[in-house]
């Protein structure tokens, strides 16, 4: 914990970053002799410790690049983060990866495609890394734990790890954290500024060896990680959508300029498909009434009192269920209705 201890307070001390960082060791020679040329500030220590120990409390753990679990992509970039944070099981940080992302305004088809992509990557060991916002990233997520198993997905957060944004994915965030891990390289407790999505996004980016873009405008921030992979020469992929959608400008212009490889579907990556795992299906898992909710359900918002007359139900207990449904990862609320993911 000494070297831990010595790293964040080189890292934590005002105006340094990755690349002071880098140049305080190289002009002290070691971690060690840099901290302690940084270290006098009684303060700042003080600082440091009190974030180690709610780190501790909260089940957060540092991983320095000089770590075995350090993921080795993320190292191979020049200024990357020389310490991040992990919630969750960081045995998830040694898998190979592939980044998922898109618009927080995704379309219900958008989403389901995308959760069929993720689950079959996660369904071969290929842990899914996405931002864990609305929309896209929610699905991949959400994707990527509908297969059997664990180390699944990685989210990776702009502000502190234990800092839950959006504050309605509270659930997925425990989730991942129980099958997957959440990374950030902030502070613990850092409530998170617009630059620092930037640079989440670029670790994304960096974190893979291909990343897939969907839905996304123009000048999305989904946009800036697909350019970083670029400049990364990570493998890019763009899902093709309708013209007249401005969802399906930036990924039909990444393949119109022949940067991206047209991504039509899981037989892009994989012969077999799905090894394993729930998927959209009906199972055992869904009460009958569940079940038949989601026979009800399709890509266009349907009201809970038309789902009641459906399934001939009371609004009430259609409202139960869907809860479920929606925790489940199988349904969600849009423009006042529900769509199957």
């Amino acid at each position: 914990m000494d070297d831990i201890f010595n790293r964040l307070l080189i890292l934590r001390s005002p105006g340094v970053g990755p690349v002071g960082y880098q140049n305080l060791v190289k002009q002290f020679g070691s971690v060690a002799a840099a901290a302690a040329a940084v270290g006098t500030d009684v303060a700042l220590c003080d600082a440091v410790s009190r974030e180690m120990d709610v780190a501790a409390k909260n089940s957060v753990r540092f991983i320095s690049d000089a770590s075995e679990y350090y993921p080795d992509m993320l190292k191979s970039v020049k200024n990357h983060p020389p310490v991040i944070s992990v919630r969750g099981n960081i045995e998830t940080l040694r898998r190979q990866m592939v980044g998922i992302v898109g618009t927080r305004h995704a379309t219900a088809a958008g989403m389901r495609f995308v959760a069929e992509l993720a689950e079959s990557f996660a369904a071969h060991d290929i842990a899914v890394v996405s931002g864990m916002a609305m929309g896209t990233d929610t699905a991949a997520h959400r994707g990527a734990l509908r297969a059997i198993g664990d180390m699944q997905t990685v989210a990776v957060l702009a502000g502190g790890v234990d800092y839950i944004w959006p504050a309605e994915n509270e659930s997925l965030y425990w989730e991942i954290v129980e099958r997957g891990a959440v990374i950030s390289e902030m502070p613990v407790g850092f409530v998170p500024k617009g630059p620092n999505f930037v640079q989440r996004n670029r670790w994304i980016a960096a974190l893979t060896e291909q990343l897939i873009l969907s839905e996304a405008d123009l000048h999305s921030g989904s946009m800036r990680t697909a350019d970083f992979a670029i400049g990364l020469n990570r493998r890019l992929w763009a899902v093709p959508s309708h013209p007249t959608d401005a969802r399906s400008l930036g990924p039909n212009s990444l393949i119109a300029r022949g940067v991206a490889r047209l991504c039509s579907g899981v037989g892009d990556f994989f012969t077999d498909g799905v090894k394993s795992g729930t998927g959209n299906e009906k199972n055992s898992k869904n009460t009958d009434a569940e079940n038949l909710i989601l026979d009800a359900i399709g890509s266009v918002p349907v009201s809970e009192s038309v789902l009641a007359e459906v399934v001939k139900k009371s609004v009430s207990e259609i409202k139960r269920d869907l809860v479920v449904l929606e925790l489940r990862g199988l349904v969600q609320k849009q423009n006042g209705g529900y769509v199957r993911l």
